[in-house]
């Protein structure tokens, strides 16, 4: 009987959507202009925590990093983000030390980014990166040579590896071995030249492409010989030493700072997230408009579902007289609007991810495909129906059926 009245519901819930087509067409774009926003940001920051994540692995899963500051801060860094900036690093050239006896410690490459322009003698690059380092960077993060050398503890600290890119803004060429840039005045000879990586968003958060890589002391001598390191990469020797090894240097760390744990130490997927928060906060921001935009696409359902009940007055006391109860109505009008919000939800579904992939085509990560993704756009699509279908529902079920018979329409 159930499974009758359903069928009925869903018939008549047809007909009905079929009679008023475009104002039916309307209301399902608003709902799937909702949904294809959320689906686009939700694929997007998914395809950037997927590189990330393929990243790690590829490097063997034996990866830990340690950054300055408590991982558990992350909201409070949004509200107030100039304490984080102006904050001296509290990772220190001691810990790096410490670090490197802890055992089953294969390798240790701390990262220092420099301020500053990048010139050669016909170019200036204000947008690239100075990374100061220590020759184990190249060792952890697989960084391919094209040309040359990376910098090591033999060559003189006024060298250089940079990125490809970089060699052609700079120089005009890819073949830069030789040839000399300068940093704050001080003069840098390029001995080394990366392979091209494309891939800007990495578990580094540094763009390697567009980035000259000196020596850490070279980098110490822009801050009056102090290191103000920004995030040390360890490998461990191997993936089931990994945890013990994170363990033993959260123990030396913190007895260096005074029983203070002010750094975060992330390895597996918490290397995985997305990691740069100017990303976060623009993907928060994008949510927050697609979630306005599909509650106006809400409000359209509730807008088509009252000029129906008011439309179809006289239909509703013909049924009741005829013996429909308040639910039967309240399902018949609630149907109509789950219809519309789930084919909205599909719409939205399927567009959101040609609008990821058209995106996709100017970044260097594709969006995600994911069952997470289907089910969230699918409840968000069905709980819009519920909530801005009920009142019209409701109302239609309260309608006086005498009343309503002497409605002519």
């Amino acid at each position: 009987m159930i499974r009758v009245l359903l069928f009925e519901h869903i018939q008549n819930a047809y007909h009905s959507l079929r009679s008023t087509k475009t104002r039916t067409l309307l209301t399902i774009l608003g709902v799937a202009i909702g949904v294809a926003s959320i689906t686009t940001i939700l694929s997007l920051s998914g395809g950037v925590a997927q590189t990330v994540s393929g990243q790690v692995k590829a490097l063997g899963e034996n990866i830990a990093i340690i950054r300055p500051g408590v991982k558990d801060r992350q909201f409070e860094d949004f509200t107030s983000p100039t304490e984080q900036h102006y904050a001296t690093s509290s990772i220190t050239e001691q810990d790096i030390q410490d670090i490197k006896t802890v055992h089953d410690v294969e390798s240790v490459a701390p990262l220092m980014v420099v301020a500053g322009s990048i010139k050669s003698d016909t170019s200036t690059v204000d947008r690239g990166t100075i990374v100061a380092t220590t020759p184990s960077l190249a060792d952890i993060s697989h960084l391919p040579l094209r040309d040359g050398q990376f910098i090591d503890g033999v060559t003189n600290k006024d060298t250089a590896t940079i990125g490809s890119q970089l060699a052609v803004d700079l120089f005009g060429t890819d073949q830069a071995i030789g040839k000399t840039f300068k940093v704050h005045g001080q003069t840098f000879t390029v001995i080394g030249v990366l392979k091209t990586t494309n891939n800007p968003i990495n578990f580094n958060s540094i763009d390697f492409d567009h980035s000259a890589i000196i020596s850490l002391e070279s980098g110490k001598n822009f801050h009056g010989g102090v290191a103000q390191i920004q995030q040390v990469n360890i490998r461990a020797k191997n993936t089931a030493a990994l945890q013990t090894v994170i363990h033993k240097i959260e123990t030396k760390i913190v007895e260096n700072h005074a029983g203070e744990k002010d750094f975060s130490i992330l390895a597996g997927k918490e290397i995985a997230e997305p990691t740069s928060r100017y990303f976060l906060a623009i993907a928060a921001i994008m949510t927050i408009i697609a979630t306005i935009s599909l509650f106006v696409g809400g409000i359209g359902i509730m807008n088509i579902m009252l000029v129906g009940v008011a439309e179809r007055t006289r239909e509703i006391g013909l049924r009741k007289s005829v013996g429909a109860s308040n639910s039967d109505i309240i399902w018949q009008f609630l149907i109509e609007a789950l219809i519309m919000s789930l084919i909205g939800g599909v719409i939205g579904y399927i567009g959101g991810y040609a609008v990821a992939f058209i995106i996709s085509t100017f970044l260097t990560f594709s969006p995600v495909f994911s069952w997470q993704i289907a089910l969230a756009t699918l409840s968000i699509s069905l709980t819009v129906g519920v909530i801005f279908g009920i009142y019209p529902a409701i109302r239609a079920a309260r309608k006086d059926p005498i009343e309503s018979l002497r409605h002519y329409h």
